[in-house]
């Protein structure tokens, strides 16, 4: 179940609450990591901004869904989190994968590479 940590914006997840989001109508990846780190291996139709971009790219989020933002390791999904709760988003719609993706793609869920949707 996700849950919040007092202070914090957004809601966690883990990696199981997290692919069984994935896929809903209601939900979008959002992938914050560097360009070669997307390249190298990403979860499959997620959104590339990455965290440096967020606050300048805000408007092209959806209004209407479930931000799931990724990174790593949680640190820089959680900051883009933080930065669109900041820019006016709901934070009833914005959730940090905490394990990253790496462990996403390990765990045999949905992934592309390069620039594959």
């Amino acid at each position: 179940m996700p849950r919040q940590v007092s202070g914090e914006p957004y809601y966690r997840l883990t990696l199981d609450e997290a692919g069984e989001m994935y896929g809903g109508d209601d939900v979008v990846i959002v992938d914050v990591r560097r360009m070669d780190e997307y390249l190298e291996g990403h979860v499959k139709d997620a959104i590339f901004i990455t965290v440096d971009d967020i606050l300048a790219r805000i408007d092209e989020l959806p209004e209407d869904k479930k931000l799931l933002f990724i990174c790593a390791a949680g640190v820089r999904s959680g900051l883009a989190c933080e930065m669109a709760a900041a820019m006016g988003l709901d934070s009833e719609r914005l959730f940090n994968i905490e394990d990253g993706t790496g462990p996403w793609i390990e765990k045999g869920l949905p992934s592309s590479t390069g620039m594959d949707a």
